[in-house]
């Protein structure tokens, strides 16, 4: 019986016996504590709908004067962000030559299970400063987590036991020659099949949609390597896409059966194509760190698909920090003068604001419903008042001693935050 038919069960059947209504007190707090739970969920890349934007639930009424730490797990290095489900945090890293995926408790910060598995990489020679993974964030669906690790393995592992339930090694296909840092885009649930985007520039790449429960495959691309960004599924009037970027271009596919619908040319001489893409619900946003930012329509006639850039700004250059879209506008980190936040229209590309630059080399963006909040690679956790005219800084805090590479997770008063190797809870006071 689920809590609220329960609670209302033994109400009806209180005559005044105090058990019958403690049951009551008690099936109501549980149903609180689901919704809560539920609330705080932050099941795959960039959230719950994939673009960064933080739910009412999962955002802090008011952010406070300072942040002190409420627990600290070694989870080892990689860039893989945290993601939250049913009252657990999942993190996928590496303790070389090893990729150790941990489940850990969100309330008390210990771990509950942990699995490890032989992942020997090695990394282009000019990727010297770089971790060795991995670089994908895990995924949450149903009663399963999916990792991909940065050889390419994409395991299934059992979400409340940790026990593997499934593997697929695509590390054959997985070259450093020009992907210098190995496979990075995060897994993406779309129709209920899992998506993965695996491949290198020597063997191409390959789209492939399986089988959540047993990792049968369901559909398959192949085409051009991948670039580093996460596939992202949209809605173009009606007709649900899976957006990706190649080394080389922007493709979107059909979603049921992974056939190409469009593509256009996007290319980077070192297949740098690290932005995830953003859908505002008119144009489609991409940037790169060489090619500036682009916005494109997406239109349908005489039953082709058919993209058309409508802007370009080649003064804001988008390296590895995805941007959101709220308020019309597109808020982000352009690597330009050292590092600059930029706000910019989402119709026309134009600047509506931009700071002086040296704010670092990296900065994850998310968006809660008051503000737009920056975690840049140097740990300083910035708090800008949306909807302004100018760069308006509510809050900052010092969140970490070391680079903060992965994108940090709200939990309404508490923030998550992964540093170079370790998990931190942060929770308002001294």
């Amino acid at each position: 019986m689920d809590p609220i038919t329960l609670s209302f069960a033994v109400l009806r059947l209180d005559n005044g016996h105090r058990i019958w209504r403690n049951i009551a007190i008690a099936a109501a707090l549980l149903l609180s504590f689901f919704q809560s739970a539920t609330a705080q969920d932050w099941t795959q890349w960039r959230g719950p709908g994939r673009d960064g934007l933080v739910p009412a639930t999962s955002a802090p009424s008011a952010w406070p004067e300072s942040l002190r730490r409420l627990w600290r797990v070694e989870v080892g290095e990689g860039y893989a962000s945290p993601i939250v489900s049913r009252g657990r945090v999942f993190v996928h890293g590496r303790r070389d030559p090893e990729e150790v995926v941990s489940a850990i408790d969100l309330a008390k910060g210990e771990i509950n299970w942990q699995q490890r598995y032989a992942a020997p990489f090695q990394k282009n020679q000019y990727a010297v400063s770089m971790a060795k993974g991995p670089n994908a964030t895990p995924l949450v669906l149903g009663d399963r987590l999916f990792t991909l690790g940065v050889t390419g393995v994409l395991s299934a592992w059992d979400i409340a036991k940790g026990s593997p339930l499934w593997t697929k090694d695509f590390s054959k296909t997985v070259v450093t020659s020009k992907l210098f840092c190995g496979t990075a885009a995060s897994p993406l649930a779309s129709g209920g099949l899992v998506v993965v985007q695996v491949g290198s520039d020597l063997h191409g790449g390959q789209m492939l949609a399986l089988d959540p429960a047993t990792g049968a495959q369901k559909w398959e691309w192949r085409g051009a390597g991948p670039g580093y960004a996460s596939p992202v599924a949209i809605d173009v009037a009606g007709k649900l896409q899976i957006v990706m970027m190649t080394e080389s271009s922007i493709v979107g596919l059909d979603a049921k059966s992974g056939v190409e619908l469009w593509s256009t040319p996007f290319p980077d001489e070192w297949h740098e194509n690290i932005v995830t893409p953003l859908w505002t619900g008119s144009h489609l946003v991409v940037s790169g760190t060489r090619q500036g930012t682009h916005g494109y329509t997406l239109q349908q006639a005489n039953a082709k698909w058919q993209i058309t850039e409508a802007w370009q700004n080649p003064d804001v250059a988008m390296y590895m920090s995805s941007p959101v879209f709220g308020d019309g506008l597109i808020y982000g980190h352009s690597s330009k003068r050292k590092g600059q936040f930029v706000a910019l229209d989402a119709k026309t590309g134009l600047v509506r604001w931009s700071t002086e630059g040296r704010d670092g080399d990296h900065a994850s963006v998310i968006l809660t419903p008051s503000h737009v909040v920056y975690l840049t690679n140097g740990a300083d956790l910035i708090v800008v008042r949306r909807a302004t005219k100018t760069f308006e800084v509510e809050r900052r805090y010092d969140v970490a001693d070391a680079a903060t590479w992965a994108m940090p997770v709200l939990l309404g008063r508490d923030i998550l935050v992964r540093d170079a190797t370790s998990l931190v809870r942060l929770t308002p006071g001294k």
